[in-house]
Parts: C-alpha cells; sequence; structure tokens
C-alpha cells in the first residue's frame, strides 16, 4: 500500500487500521536515524498496526539567535524514506493545525531537569518540546511512541511526562545511529566541513575513551573524556566545548565521583557554527562496567 500524506488530524483519525498505532515524531530532514525509529517502529506494531511519522518544525523549540526559516524543509524526500523505512502515514501539519489559536498560552513546563546542560543552553527548548509532544501525542493518539537514545536528555523529559501526566501511551527509546565513523546522524551534519568533521569525531571519540574507564568510577570517566575533548579545543577548526556531564538519567543530576549505577556521560559542543550533541548510556562502578 502506498503511503498516505495528510495535514489534517481528523483525517488522520479516520484512516482505518487494526492493532497498535506506532509514532514517530521529527522535525522532518529525515535521515537514516529517523529510519532506524520508523523500522523499529514497524517491528513493535506489527504488520496489522499502523506506523505514522509526523513531519512538523516546531517554532516554540527555537529560541533567540536560532534562525528558524534556516532549518531545512525537505517533505518529499521525507515522504520517500517513511515510505521506504515501513511507514504507513505521514502526518505533516500546518502550524495552524497544531496551534489553532497562535502560539498557546498555556504550556507544559519541563521543571528542573529542563534547564539543566540542554535546557541551560537553550533557555525554554525543553518547554517547546514537552508542549509540542503532547499536543501531537493527542493528535496522532498513538499507543507507541518512539525516540531516539541520541536526545538522551528530551527522551528523559518525555517519558517523565508522559509518567507524571498519565498519558496513554509507551514510550520506546532506540539506540543512537551512527556514521560509518562514528559520528551520531544527525540533520546538522550536513552543515560541517571535511576539517569541522574531523573536529567533530573528537565527540564521540571522548564519549568511547570514557566508556572504557567506567569500571574505574565516575572520576576517571569525566577525566577521560575531558582529556579528549580539551585536545579537540587545540584543533584547526578548533572544538568549542558547551558541556561535558556524567548524569542520573532520572533526573540528569550530575553524579558524585563515588557513585554506583546507571548514568549517562553527555556532551555538547560547536564546530564552526553547527552545534552537536551526543551522549553514551554507562553503568559505572567496579561489579558491572560499561553497557555495551
Amino acid at each position: 500500500m502506498t503511503i498516505q500524506l495528510t495535514r489534517d488530524a481528523e483525517e488522520l483519525h479516520a484512516l482505518p487500521h487494526e492493532g497498535r498505532r506506532a509514532v514517530v515524531m521529527t522535525m522532518g530532514a529525515l535521515h537514516e536515524g529517523h529510519a532506524t525509529l520508523v523500522r523499529e517502529a514497524r517491528r513493535l506494531a506489527g504488520p496489522e498496526g499502523q506506523v505514522v511519522v509526523t513531519v512538523f518544525v516546531n517554532p516554540l523549540q527555537f529560541g533567540a539567535g536560532e534562525d528558524l526559516d534556516r532549518y531545512p524543509r525537505t517533505l518529499d524526500a521525507d515522504i520517500d524514506i517513511a515510505e521506504q523505512a515501513g511507514a504507513d502515514v505521514v502526518f505533516a501539519p500546518s502550524v495552524d493545525e497544531v496551534y489553532p489559536g497562535g502560539e498557546p498560552q498555556v504550556r507544559i513546563t519541563a521543571g528542573p531537569m529542563g534547564e539543566r546542560l540542554e535546557g541551560a543552553s537553550r533557555p525554554g527548548h525543553f518547554d517547546g518540546m514537552l508542549t509540542v509532544v503532547a499536543k501531537l501525542l493527542h493528535l496522532t493518539a498513538p499507543d507507541l511512541a518512539l525516540f531516539g537514545q541520541k536526545d538522551a536528555q528530551q527522551l528523559a523529559l518525555i517519558r517523565r511526562m508522559v509518567r507524571d501526566l498519565n498519558f496513554p501511551v509507551e514510550v520506546v527509546g532506540v539506540e543512537t545511529v551512527r556514521e560509518g565513523d562514528n559520528l551520531a546522524l544527525s540533520s546538522r551534519n550536513r552543515y560541517l566541513s571535511v576539517a569541522d568533521r574531523a573536529t567533530a569525531l573528537e565527540i564521540s571519540r571522548a564519549l568511547l575513551t570514557a566508556e572504557a574507564a567506567a569500571e574505574l568510577g565516575a572520576g576517571p570517566v569525566r577525566r577521560s573524556a575531558r582529556v579528549v575533548l580539551d585536545a579537540a579545543a587545540q584543533m584547526e577548526p578548533p572544538l568549542h566545548l558547551d558541556y561535558v556531564a556524567l548524569v542520573d538519567p532520572a533526573d540528569f543530576t550530575d553524579v558524585p565521583d563515588d557513585y554506583e549505577g546507571e548514568a549517562v556521560l553527555a556532551v555538547a559542543a560547536k564546530v564552526g557554527t553547527t552545534r552537536l550533541i551526543d551522549n553514551v548510556p554507562l553503568t559505572v562502578g567496579p561489579a558491572t562496567g560499561a553497557q555495551r
């Protein structure tokens, strides 16, 4: 069956389907990372279920100095990628469909977790993200919603929102997809020059180096990552580090040096004009070592 495109929520709800509905939310500019999410959604929904890919560039997620108009819009290509990965429907609503009364006066707040790391670097970003995710969950009414582990703080906040506000949906996290050189897939990678990319690869190298130190404890994990990232700051072009943090995945607070258990090592940095994020989930401590 040919994939269907709809821009109307009522039309989406009228589409017949059996089994579970799984949704993959995107802002477009789809790549292999998104395709992996769609394939996993197809697997979980089963042949009788329905997989919906949303394509919506959410204006609430763009802060001061972040160019909403510059964000790539490639709907025709997005539809092709979604169809090849196994989606049944692309839901590409207009701004008026999602926010019929203009910018919403009532929004979801991310709370203290949304003010850390990415939230500190991009004030208001997570409030806008959670608001649109909540809206799209209502508009698509899925049984399953899949999100990438690459945006680990976003995934943690969505899980918390779903739990705290009793959304009737199962949130599924999917492992980060990487290119052949280990750079985490992102629509922003298209802005990297050859020299930029060589520097950007030090982010994933720092994560791998730190992962190897997980059995030694939280302190060695942090120090191992900093050695690589500090060296990358001397490269040409240089890596401008925003943050490197080893955090509790439940609330994204920094873990102490004597911490043992599950953690996330998260990095954000800019190379040239392109800001990149990446992370690795770890189990810190001598008894368990790193998750592989």
